[in-house]
């Protein structure tokens, strides 16, 4: 992180705790955001914190942090769990600082990729992160607990994947600007990103997002039941009659998140 504290005002995180949160660890995980703002660069806008720890005792790691920031209409994310809620954010702060200086450095290029990244960028440092492991909970006891909707920008497959690598998941939601259709970049192994959406035979592919297939057309019974065959981490599939992309994935609860284009 840049040696030069800030010199704006010092902006309120919004601190959500769910579940037996000792006081400690909020106390604990405020000054650790705190001072990752001390040496952000960019204005910070805002500053989200969310602490929970899950009371079920067959959950390894119950203790999850997750914190955001929002600088210039742009959300830094990052997650984190642990046994403990002092690990957590322990791993927390250093995500974050390592997403903060990914976006610095982005913004100090102003370099908007449109065909050969280097491989150090299409990694960001230790991507990708462990995956946390879900709760093993009955398919038949699942529920689609969240849902969100947004609009889509238009980007080639490598601008996903930084936008991917910069909020720290393993899946990303895009309109392809190459073919207008919606599509999802991912991991699929260390090193290796992959893009599932329709083929473009006409332009090039980044040579590190390899073109897997084309998304199916499922109503949502149907992506619930494909990814309880299939046992991935995530379906995507167009929604039948408007022809959007949806993203239908497996939450650490054990439950379901859906995250679709908007219309």
């Amino acid at each position: 992180m840049p040696g030069r504290r800030r010199t704006q005002p010092k902006v309120a995180i919004d601190t959500v705790v769910r579940g037996r949160v000792p006081e400690g660890a909020v106390s604990y995980a405020r000054s650790k955001i705190d001072h990752v703002l001390d040496y952000a660069n960019p204005t910070v806008v805002a500053a989200k914190l969310a602490l929970t720890m899950s009371s079920d005792p067959a959950m390894d790691r119950p203790a999850r942090a997750e914190a955001s920031f929002e600088i210039n209409g742009t959300h830094i994310r990052a997650h984190a769990v642990a046994s403990d809620l002092i690990g957590a954010v322990d791993l927390l702060e250093r995500k974050l600082r390592r997403n903060l200086v990914e976006y610095q450095e982005r913004a100090r290029t102003r370099h908007r990729w449109v065909g050969v990244a280097s491989e150090r960028q299409y990694r960001h440092g230790d991507l990708p992160t462990a995956p946390v492991p879900h709760f093993p909970r009955r398919p038949q006891d699942r529920e689609i607990v969240r849902r969100k909707t947004f609009a889509l920008a238009p980007m080639t497959p490598d601008e996903a994947a930084y936008e991917m690598g910069l909020l720290g998941h393993d899946f990303y939601l895009f309109t392809d600007s190459r073919t207008g259709r919606d599509a999802v970049v991912f991991v699929v192994e260390e090193g290796r990103l992959a893009v599932r959406g329709d083929p473009v035979s006409t332009v090039e592919t980044a040579p590190l997002v390899e073109v897997i297939a084309s998304a199916p057309t499922l109503t949502e019974n149907e992506a619930v039941e494909r990814l309880v065959l299939s046992g991935e981490r995530f379906v995507f599939y167009l929604e039948a009659g408007s022809g959007r992309g949806r993203v239908l994935y497996m939450r650490y609860d054990g439950h379901y998140g859906l995250i679709s284009a908007a219309d």
